[in-house]
């Protein structure tokens, strides 16, 4: 069938319209801070195979999680057996998920008895349950300590609500309310996928939309493939490190990738990587798939549509027991750490091939808090802050200060938010003198943040990186600074956070963080005078 290309580029736009209604839908009507303000969910649409077909503007590592999330649920519940207004719900790593905060939702969209595609909608839930208030602890050694498990299950049959498994997540949660309110935004945000491809369907018809479809991912594809065939064949290896698991707080954590480009494919090797550890800092393969999605869009034509056709020409080797496919019941829920060191690691080795490409390594640092406890009012609160670190400089600027890189997108809560719901001040936000790397072009800097609690027995979660392992300078560029954190106690102690820890905050306490920089691009004795007045103008480094 011959398809006119006006057609199908209107089509291709109006998907992605769609995806980012849900967004908006999705965003507009959650209950938590740190969707409605820290921006931590996503939306898409997928072809009736579950292949990737529009993406919204939201988080990379949810949107490539969501592929084998739609495997799993067409694997447990056969598309024959599927009727509309069905709605399918999972967030178990072991089963197609990442960690056990991302909730997947997903909705088929059957017209006229036929299934046309799927809506699905993930987010980052505030609470799980779990050993800690956030369910992102730490100090976890199985996945039994991070919370609720839930396996595909049926969330709505066909518009009838599970009412047994409300109850058993509400039963399991500390924040039982904003929970579910989450959950029905995601629900919200299917329903608009649904109700506007349907639309779309009624226009085209069903054969002629199923065409379409196949024909924006076989042009993604032939596009991603020669985008690749003009990078110079080869392999090409880079080794960085995460801090430590979470347990042994000594211990580094290596990350080797081996890159080899073909004539338009790219494979990615992670034979060297340190096993599989006792913390959290482990990665389930869809993380790892993430990763290499997000660096794939990187690295070659950002005008090229980003559907399943990109993600085609990717093989990846993830030796099993390894930090990157960990065998069950691993603990997992730090893995977006793990997964920005992934891609940065992917990006890093083709930096001598693609200088005027690749910047240099950013921070790569989403420093998270988690703070949990009975609130003075009555009732438990559970709040959460991503903290942004500095990005990479690259062969013509500087790097960008506080900005999330590495195929995480997510926004910090304002003070405003974070103190009207819960016993928190925040005292100090600001930029983090002198924590970009020298160079030519100087790296982005980290940012300094401060937080006082104010009731007591409040649990405190902190997952840091680059307190150990800067991030690199690259042709003749200055390291970034390690990212610090402190807790200084009201009886006038202080307690240097070793990148990660659970402990428990009293009235008074104070936490001070500062993320790390990004690395300097080229030698520093290049860099202009009037950029480096210009920097001591606005603070950024030292007069």
């Amino acid at each position: 069938m011959t398809l006119d290309p006006i057609t199908v580029e209107v089509t291709r736009h109006k998907l992605e319209g769609i995806a980012n209604e849900m967004q908006s839908t999705l965003l507009r009507s959650s209950f938590s801070p740190i969707v409605k303000e820290g921006l931590d969910a996503s939306a898409g649409l997928f072809t009736a195979d579950g292949q990737t077909l529009a993406q919204a503007c939201a988080i990379p590592i949810h949107l490539a999680t969501l592929i084998p999330v739609l495997q799993k649920i067409i694997e447990v519940f056969p598309p024959a057996t599927m009727h509309p207004d069905d709605t399918y719900l999972l967030n178990d790593p072991y089963t197609g998920g990442t960690h056990l905060p991302d909730i997947a939702l997903v909705q088929p969209i059957i017209v006229d008895g036929k299934l046309v595609a799927f809506s699905a909608a993930m987010t980052h839930h505030q609470d799980m349950g779990g050993m800690s208030a956030g369910s992102v602890p730490t100090n976890a050694t199985e996945i039994y300590q991070e919370g609720l498990r839930l396996p595909p299950l049926k969330f709505r049959d066909a518009g009838k609500l599970n009412e047994t498994l409300v109850a058993i997540i509400r039963q399991n949660v500390r924040i039982p309310d904003t929970v579910m309110g989450d959950i029905n935004a995601q629900l919200a945000a299917c329903s608009i996928g649904v109700r506007r491809v349907t639309e779309l369907t009624a226009k085209f018809g069903q054969e002629t939309l199923k065409n379409l479809f196949s024909e924006l991912l076989d042009r993604s594809e032939t596009m991603t493939r020669q985008a690749l065939g003009r990078i110079p064949q080869g392999t090409y290896r880079y080794v960085d490190f995460l801090d430590n698991d979470g347990i042994e707080l000594d211990k580094p954590i290596r990350i080797e990738v081996a890159v080899t480009v073909g004539q338009s494919g790219i494979h990615i090797d992670f034979t060297g990587t340190s096993p599989q550890v006792r913390g959290p800092m482990n990665c389930v393969p869809s993380g790892s798939l993430a990763a290499a999605c997000f660096a794939i869009r990187a690295l070659t034509d950002p005008a090229i549509p980003t559907n399943a056709g990109c993600f085609r020409p990717i093989s990846l080797h993830l030796p099993e027991g390894s930090l990157v496919n960990p065998v069950e019941p691993a603990p997992v829920n730090a893995r977006t750490s793990t997964i920005k060191r992934i891609t940065g690691c992917i990006i890093s080795a083709l930096a001598e091939i693609l200088p005027d490409r690749v910047p240099a390594p950013a921070a790569g640092e989403m420093a998270l808090v988690a703070f949990g406890g009975r609130h003075p009012a009555g009732g438990n609160f559970v709040t959460g802050d991503l903290i942004a670190s500095g990005s990479g400089a690259s062969s013509v600027s500087d790097g960008v200060d506080v900005i999330e890189t590495d195929a995480t997108n997510c926004m910090n809560l304002p003070a405003e938010a974070m103190e009207m719901e819960t016993p928190i001040r925040l005292h100090r936000v600001a930029l983090r003198a002198g924590s970009g790397g020298a160079g030519e072009f100087r790296g982005g800097l980290g940012v300094e943040r401060e937080y006082e609690v104010l009731t007591d027995n409040v649990t405190f979660t902190h997952r840091g990186e680059r307190h150990f392992s800067a991030a690199r300078g690259i042709f003749g560029g200055g390291d970034g600074a390690h990212g610090e954190s402190t807790i200084l106690r009201t009886d006038g102690s202080s307690e240097t956070i070793p990148s990660k820890i659970v402990t428990r905050l009293m009235k008074g306490d104070r936490v001070i963080l500062r993320t790390a920089g990004g690395a300097g691009y080229g030698n520093p004795a290049l860099r202009t005078a009037a950029a480096t007045t210009a920097d001591q103008a606005d603070g950024k480094i030292a007069s």
